[in-house]
């Protein structure tokens, strides 16, 4: 598991979760990064790394991802990454 403990620029702590790295990965685990990964990079972004204690929650907040992002809505794809980006802003998260 990764044990560093982030901070920030100013040097504040960050919350911190442990996770499984890629590599280290095995079984169901394994499973759910390879469907997690970028399709271009083949790397998987930290925001599902933090389920890798838990690879079902992982799947299904790549669901909640794809159908919020994708599926049918009266927002465009690019309202909806706007929205996305701006709630980063807001909460100061590194998006």
């Amino acid at each position: 598991m990764t044990k560093d403990h982030p901070k920030r620029s100013d040097e504040k702590p960050v919350a911190w979760i442990a996770t499984v790295p890629e590599n280290e990965a095995t079984g169901a685990l394994r499973r759910a990064y390879r469907r997690a990964a970028d399709p271009a990079s083949g790397e998987v972004d930290h925001i599902m790394k933090i389920h890798s204690l838990n690879p079902a929650s992982l799947l299904n907040h790549q669901h909640l991802y794809k159908t919020l992002m994708y599926g049918e809505s009266p927002l465009s794809r690019a309202r909806r990454e706007m929205i996305g980006v701006v709630v980063s802003a807001i909460n100061r998260c590194e998006y």
